[in-house]
């Protein structure tokens, strides 16, 4: 009898809670043994978890930045916490596949199962993570792109989230990567008749650079008959305790509501009509996103409106399943939320209902499958 293949999983991520992370672990669960090695608890009883608590001191802190304004990358890289922590729990231990999700991460990946057989999954685009903040730009961006040619390029296959951010890996670093959207997981659900009010939702995180204050307005003056409801992660902070008095401010069309668990979030969009995301280009990433509400909303069979982002525009364009601001700001988002009818909403939502057959995880994770086992073959070969 052939026993499985070992699989190593390298998330620096709280994986119960990362989407991404979850879909490898339950694509190769059957056929692998695999190891997860990441922050919080495990995710599957069948899979063995090495859980990562490390804290950053501010001694190392200030170490890594002054070795940061020096380019000396190697001794940077040495202060990373979770490296560290990462490679003495897993020293010693032999994988004959890993999937590195982090940057940071793909060296630890490689030291377990060999760079040759090691997929780097970059996820994002890093040298464009934070280029909004000058400071960022001067001390992080270089740092990226040092790891992305010293780690990622060394890898035997890597993978990104989008068409676009391939490209530009490709045309800056000379890494090819395959796409595997941020795609959620196909659910059996119909679409449900559209309210009065329009209910419109967004689900996403309390974060500045994303300026959610602008659908909060654009929702609170738009024409249309429309409320909205926010499920925002990370609402202990200032800024989101801002976005409550804001909500306060502008009555009762705009709610802030807890987080749903991600198991628990489709079915619970399932029940509006209009899933919103507006996200403005304050940074390269921004820009270049395809982000996984898109695919939330279209799989609770939803309405769009989304801002003129480039892979976000032009899937909501191809599928008809909504409306496209001319901008970012407040009046392009009034606009696009003023053009909502029932009627229009009604045929989005039947839209939805069929590109929910495409845009699911199940269409794209043999992409996934094929890399890793590729990479397989190469190990026993």
């Amino acid at each position: 009898m052939t026993s499985k293949p070992s699989l190593l999983i390298v998330s620096f991520s709280d994986i119960a809670n990362d989407a991404r992370v979850k879909k490898q672990i339950n694509l190769f669960a059957e056929h692998f043994n695999v190891t997860t090695c990441g922050r919080g608890p495990a995710t599957r009883e069948d899979v063995e978890h090495i859980q990562l608590d490390a804290v950053e001191t501010k001694a190392k802190a200030i170490a890594q930045a002054i070795l940061l304004r020096a380019h000396m990358w190697p001794a940077a890289f040495a202060c990373e916490a979770e490296v560290r922590l990462a490679r003495k729990l897993l020293k010693g231990q032999k994988f004959d596949v890993a999937i590195a999700n982090d940057i940071e991460s793909v060296v630890v990946a490689a030291e377990c199962a060999g760079y040759e057989h090691t997929l780097s999954d970059l996820h994002e685009y890093w040298p464009g993570l934070h280029d909004q903040n000058l400071a960022w730009v001067k001390l992080r961006r270089p740092y990226y792109q040092w790891m992305i040619r010293r780690f990622a390029a060394q890898a035997g296959a890597a993978m990104t989230v989008s068409q676009t951010i391939a490209q530009r890996y490709q045309d800056e670093f000379g890494v090819t990567c395959s796409v595997v959207h941020n795609a959620t997981p196909k659910h059996e659900l119909e679409p449900q008749p559209v309210s009065e009010p329009i209910r419109v939702v967004h689900s996403g995180g309390a974060q500045p650079n994303r300026r959610p204050e602008v659908m909060m307005r654009a929702v609170a003056r738009s024409a249309a008959p429309i409320t909205m409801d926010m499920y925002l992660t990370g609402q202990g902070t200032d800024y989101a305790q801002s976005l409550h008095a804001l909500a306060d401010e502008l009555g009762d069309r705009v709610r802030i509501l807890p987080p749903k668990p991600y198991d628990e979030l489709i079915a619970a969009l399932n029940q509006y009509d209009v899933g919103i995301h507006i996200l403005p280009a304050t940074n390269t990433n921004n820009t270049l996103a395809l982000p996984n509400k898109l695919f939330d909303y279209v799989q609770a069979r939803l309405a769009l409106v989304v801002g003129p982002t480039p892979d976000m525009q032009m899937r909501v364009e191809e599928h008809r399943v909504g409306v496209v601001s001319e901008g970012f700001d407040e009046d392009a988002v009034v606009r696009a939320l003023d053009s909502l009818t029932p009627e229009a909403v009604r045929g989005w939502k039947a839209n939805a209902h069929q590109a929910a057959e495409v845009m699911n995880s199940e269409y794209e994770m043999p992409v996934l499958e094929r890399a890793v086992e590729q990479l397989l073959g190469a190990a026993r070969g």
